[in-house]
């Protein structure tokens, strides 16, 4: 039942929407950002629309460290099915508890440095945003190679993370649990142990771009071609 009627009536049906399912809540994590730093929250949900648009069209597709997976429905408008995995059973319970119906994913808890997701033919894609500077220089590279052990022959990887040079600006409370920030041609050369062909962007705020890896705050790497 409609109790409200707005002056102009196209949005009318967004009243219409906020009546009959009640309004979307932020996630854990977005909803810190929101209150603490709302630009902040811009930036992150381009690094999901970025990697939208580098895996569209793909069939199964991995979330690595999905968190509240507030933004994971950017990515998934643009794939067909997509599983988000996080080694923390609170987040997880969260984001199944906030799922809606019209945007239902897989969600489940894994630490991907117990092993690969294993699902029957692999994963054509995974992307892991923010996660690889959480993890131990020790750890990385079994980090690395459980996620593509997860994919198929043909599947590629994204990581994105901030750059080495970005914390000396970072806030303390971002700057927690960063043990592993990498500078554009470290992050690179990682990748490459595990691809034949890895494409590398920058972003600083809300914009991508190839620009000079120094100036970037947060670093993305696209692997293609399993080795």
């Amino acid at each position: 039942m409609v109790t409200h009627l707005t002056k102009e009536p196209q949005y009318q049906d967004h009243i219409t929407l906020s009546e009959k399912q009640g309004l979307t809540k932020l996630g854990f994590r977005a909803n810190a950002t929101w209150h603490r730093d709302p630009r902040r929250l811009v930036f992150v949900v381009s690094r999901y629309k970025f990697v939208s648009k580098m895996l569209s069209g793909k069939q199964k597709v991995l979330e690595v460290g999905c968190g509240d997976a507030f933004a994971t429905r950017i990515v998934l408008q643009e794939v067909n099915s997509l599983c988000a995995i996080d080694f923390d059973p609170l987040f997880v319970a969260h984001v199944k508890e906030q799922m809606e119906s019209a945007w239902t994913f897989d969600s489940r808890v894994h630490d991907m440095l117990s092993g690969p997701v294993v699902t029957e033919g692999g994963f054509d894609a995974a992307y892991s945003l923010d996660v690889l500077e959480h993890i131990q220089p020790d750890n990385e590279r079994q980090f690395i190679s459980n996620i593509v052990h997860s994919l198929t022959e043909q599947g590629i990887l994204i990581v994105g993370m901030p750059s080495l040079e970005s914390q000396a600006y970072a806030s303390e409370g971002s700057k927690q649990g960063h043990v592993n920030c990498k500078t554009g041609k470290d992050l690179k050369a990682l990748m490459l142990d595990y691809f034949h062909n890895v494409f590398m962007f920058s972003m600083n705020d809300e914009v991508v771009h190839t620009g000079f890896f120094p100036m970037s705050h947060y670093l993305f790497a696209l692997g293609v071609g399993k080795k």
